[in-house]
């Protein structure tokens, strides 16, 4: 398996496969090509599938930086900042080699559009850069759509280990039609915020979130990130805005809604700068929740965020 290796160009190819065997095969000859042509390499994946590649690795294992997306993508807008640019930016001499696994059969529906819109956004983040990013696909058990959105947000795709211009490509369009209207259950307890209610807002977000089974750290989380949303609402917003806090499918959801617009798709996605002085608050909320789904217009912005009682999300699966 090889990809074209441009000096100064990002490479962004989806992987589409159809059984173990061959995930194994192509993920595997991807990392020994990085680490033959002296690239550091990560590789990031639900856990069994990391399992796959390091006991396909042997000893070339060691050499190679794994992590759980599971884990450290359980929100798809952490994947950026806290996966990919950590790696690439923690190795900026020379290409960076990863292999990102986002999008996986028991993503809930809920999270999917925030899936599609990180594959989306890649495009931007790594733009001019000397990284590539390899992105497998589950042919077998992901839904058609999933499958077709991979070929918009991903240049070039390979199948049955050969590789092609996707003429479908066009992040753009992604980004565009995942940001949905999101739409609130209709027994959200909800408070109206200006500039001098904001610690009024927070005490209401935290104290329904309590009484919705959230507790310590994840209740701490809320508390941030509630705050973070409001004084952006004041600040950047318009100066007022609303605070929603509901139950839905064993999740605590909270949501801040103002008169501002994001105009950055990357917004909150990008590591914070060494001494940056504000404008970390978006990525704040992607570090401490669940899954953030965001639907900005040019009448305002909708910044929705969920935190786990006791468990993950919860919801149908789209695939």
């Amino acid at each position: 398996m090889s990809t074209a290796t441009t000096d100064g160009a990002f490479i962004h190819p989806a992987l589409f496969y159809r059984s173990a065997a061959e995930y194994t095969d192509r993920t595997v000859a991807f990392v020994r090509e990085g680490l033959a042509a002296g690239e550091p390499v990560a590789v990031a994946v639900p856990g069994p599938n990391l399992e796959l590649i390091r006991a396909g690795l042997g000893t070339d294992a060691r050499d190679v930086t794994f992590l759980d997306m599971t884990e450290a993508g359980r929100n798809p807008g952490r994947i950026i900042p806290g996966v990919l640019r950590a790696f690439a930016d923690a190795h900026p001499r020379g290409r960076a080699r990863i292999i990102g696994e986002p999008v996986w059969a028991g993503r809930s529906a809920v999270e999917y559009p925030a899936c599609a819109q990180h594959e989306a956004l890649i495009n931007a983040a790594f733009e001019g850069r000397p990284v590539t990013i390899l992105c497998p696909y589950d042919e077998t058990l992901l839904a058609a759509d999933v499958l077709a959105d991979a070929l918009v947000t991903h240049p070039t795709v390979i199948t049955a280990g050969s590789e092609r211009v996707s003429e479908r490509y066009d992040w753009r369009a992604v980004v565009a039609r995942y940001n949905e209207p999101l739409a609130r259950v209709p027994d959200a307890d909800v408070l109206r915020f200006g500039p001098g209610q904001l610690p009024e807002a927070r005490r209401f977000a935290v104290d329904r979130a309590a009484s919705l089974g959230l507790t310590g750290r994840r209740l701490q989380d809320a508390e941030l990130a509630v705050s973070e949303l409001t004084t952006n609402s004041v600040v950047h917003g318009g100066g007022s805005g609303t605070v929603a806090v509901w139950a839905e499918a064993g999740q605590v959801v909270c949501e801040v809604r103002d008169g501002g617009r994001l105009t950055d798709p990357l917004a909150g996605r990008r590591p914070a700068e060494r001494g940056q002085i504000g404008g970390r608050g978006l990525l704040l909320v992607h570090y401490v929740a669940d899954l953030v789904r965001v639907h900005t217009t040019e009448e305002g912005t909708a910044v929705r965020f969920y935190l786990g009682v006791g468990g993950t999300l919860a919801d149908s699966s789209p695939n």
